[in-house]
């Protein structure tokens, strides 16, 4: 991405700040009394983590949710100091570095505990932890005949100081559909693993659940904080449920490079099977499969390009695509712009290529890699709308 070496200055995505702002503050108001935790695993879903966590902090996040260990020292790295939960690391991860770092450290198993109070040991530091009970997804997760375990193992190890439990939390598997049955379910484990801890003379600081469609569909489970995700980044899951007024952070585009006359009968791009029925022009933007324009795209989608929607004509190669112009190519020249998706009026949409691909606008926003520059506008140090 942006730095990199054989990054392509011609092909970029542009990351508004100001939207994700926006966004933080729509969240906040579907939140309640509920804190906001800015979820900006992968690389902010390739947003950049550390500008997003930025921006969702200034904004009124009071907390951020990473993956791994690693992405969280990297925002410690870069000055950020709210609180950071990880939550997926195996037993050898680097948890001294995150102890050290006050790294908030998501629990799965009794191995990790175990891990956990000796990196605290080691560093002569109290390891904060959370507890992250299965409560039906069945990814990671404490499962119900684990708990007890991991339960009596940690009551001495708070009341000695060596770990906070400073949460609890689950993660919710049907929540885009809010009356599914999995979702009370859900709930209903977990306040029983909530329960348990107490019983065990264990009291975690606050409780956690809600993910993105639960903070906009299902205001009961909010409890003391909800873990937004796409909606941050301007993106709705559940748009056939409830509008919101999310705007899309990124913009994927690319600068004209060649625009050039195709004769009637020719064929365009491998296999030909693009045949022009009449004399036509067409342009050619320099991105490809290797830059997250996927091959399967082919013939299914445009571009905003000179004040209309361009169709991609022949297949997508690795490095490069072309679109149509037609009779309306006046004005079309090499270094203007191509709009693959963005938020801008008449501009496609990620949630258009999900739709096509039969796929989720997370995948997409997710795509543009390798050779892409990331360019970030706006944001707390701009003058923008932050506030």
């Amino acid at each position: 991405m942006a730095g990199s070496e054989g990054v392509n200055a011609q092909v970029e995505t542009v990351v508004d700040l100001d939207a994700i702002a926006h966004n933080v503050r729509i969240l906040r108001e579907f939140a309640g009394e509920a804190e906001v935790m800015a979820v900006v695993k992968a690389d902010g879903y390739n947003h950049g983590a550390t500008e997003v966590a930025r921006a969702a902090l200034a904004a009124g996040a009071k907390e951020i949710g990473v993956t791994t260990i690693a992405e969280a020292l990297t925002l410690r790295a870069a000055g950020i100091t709210a609180p950071i939960l990880s939550w997926l690391n195996t037993t050898d991860a680097d948890y001294a570095g995150a102890v050290a770092a006050d790294i908030e450290l998501g629990l799965s198993t009794y191995a990790d505990l175990i891990a956990v109070e000796k990196a605290a040991r080691h560093v002569g530091r109290t390891a904060t932890v959370s507890l992250k009970v299965d409560t039906g997804l069945n990814r990671n997760g404490i499962p119900p005949e684990e708990l007890p375990r991991v339960l009596t193992a940690l009551r001495p190890l708070v009341a000695e100081g060596a770990v906070r439990l400073r949460a609890m939390f689950s993660h919710l598997a049907c929540a885009d559909d809010p009356n599914h049955p999995a979702t009370d379910m859900q709930r209903d484990r977990f306040l029983a693993a909530i329960g348990a801890a107490r019983e065990c003379g264990l009291e975690p600081e606050r409780v956690h659940l809600a993910n993105t469609p639960a903070t906009l569909l299902r205001p009961d489970l909010a409890f003391d904080m909800v873990r937004p995700g796409i909606a941050l980044y301007g993106l709705n899951p559940v748009p056939h449920l409830i509008e919101v007024d999310l705007r899309p952070a990124m913009t994927f585009q690319a600068r004209v490079i060649q625009v050039k006359r195709v004769a009637a009968g020719e064929g365009v791009s491998y296999g030909h099977n693009w045949i022009a029925e009449r004399d036509t022009t067409v342009a050619l933007i320099p991105a490809g499969y290797a830059d997250g324009v996927f091959r399967t795209l082919s013939g299914r989608f445009g571009v905003r390009l000179g004040g209309a929607l361009r169709p991609n004509i022949g297949r997508v190669c690795m490095d490069q695509f072309v679109v149509d112009l037609g009779d309306n190519a006046e004005g079309v020249a090499a270094g203007d712009i191509a709009v693959l998706f963005g938020g801008g009026p008449g501009e496609p949409r990620a949630r258009d290529w999900a739709d096509q691909l039969g796929t989720i606008d997370y995948e997409i926003v997710c795509a543009p890699r390798a050779r892409v520059h990331r360019r970030h506008i706006g944001g707390p140090d701009s003058g923008g709308e932050l506030r």
